[in-house]
């Protein structure tokens, strides 16, 4: 199956739904990405909401069948808007042993990771087009993930659009809930306030321990994008929180 860009489409959210935490937007490809996508996409990734594009392989309960998905049974990492890639396609190459997929509603990053995955050669990450709390919601069994990451997700900056955030105490029940009791959940962020939120919102889970003392010390593991560079230089200050389920 090969797929040109324009048939990746977003499905318009309906009443009662709740609110995304992501702005749908269309950009070009470019050549490389173009060619990903045609030609990669049947192996690596598959669709969130149209099963036309390659819906994700189920269980019968209806939950994601992570053999079928990855060809093994391995520790999986959910990373939450995985932007252009480059932190997942790192991250999975020094960690052979646990399998990542991740999940991006922004097309180009979706093709870019492609790319990179062509490129290294790599076979412990896969990739899904669309909303990652509705795959969630829908398509993750409870206790089956080793990690999620939350790197740079959208601030929504505006007083009035902070209910969009991906990280306030609904959702982060929603993804503890996936999380094997002592899977960790790390979110980053160089928006100073979201940063806050993030520390009040993870710790106040009675379910989740901060693994640190406030923030926590930034990874080695965790590399620097193009995008966290840019908000170093703009004199942003990136802040992690990591904390592990406990029961």
């Amino acid at each position: 199956m090969s797929l040109p860009s324009d048939a990746f489409r977003h499905v318009a959210s309906r009443p009662h739904e709740p609110l995304r935490t992501f702005h749908p937007r269309r950009a070009t490809l470019g050549r490389d990405r173009e060619h990903a996508l045609a030609h990669l996409w049947p192996r690596f990734g598959f669709s969130v909401h149209d099963d036309a594009l390659g819906g994700a392989p189920t269980t019968p309960y209806g939950t994601l069948d992570t053999r079928a998905l990855f060809g093994r049974d391995a520790p999986l990492v959910l990373e939450i808007g995985s932007g252009m890639g480059e932190t997942t396609a790192a991250m999975a190459a020094a960690d052979p042993a646990r399998d990542y997929l991740a999940v991006e509603a922004h097309l180009p990053g979706v093709a870019n990771l492609l790319v990179l995955l062509d490129r290294a050669g790599l076979t412990n990450v896969r990739v899904a087009h669309g909303d990652a709390l509705d795959l969630v919601r829908r398509r993750v069994a409870e206790g089956t993930l080793d990690a999620v990451h939350v790197f740079f997700p959208d601030p929504w900056p505006k007083a009035r659009h902070h209910k969009r955030r991906l990280v306030q105490p609904a959702h982060v029940a929603l993804l503890r809930s996936r999380l094997r009791v002592g899977g960790t959940l790390h979110c980053a962020t160089d928006w100073a306030d979201y940063a806050e939120q993030m520390l009040d919102v993870l710790t106040a889970d009675p379910a989740l321990e901060n693994t640190a003392d406030g923030f926590a010390p930034r990874p080695a593991h965790r590399p620097v994008t193009k995008f966290e560079q840019r908000g170093l230089d703009l004199g942003h200050t990136v802040h992690d929180v990591v904390v592990r389920r406990v029961r």
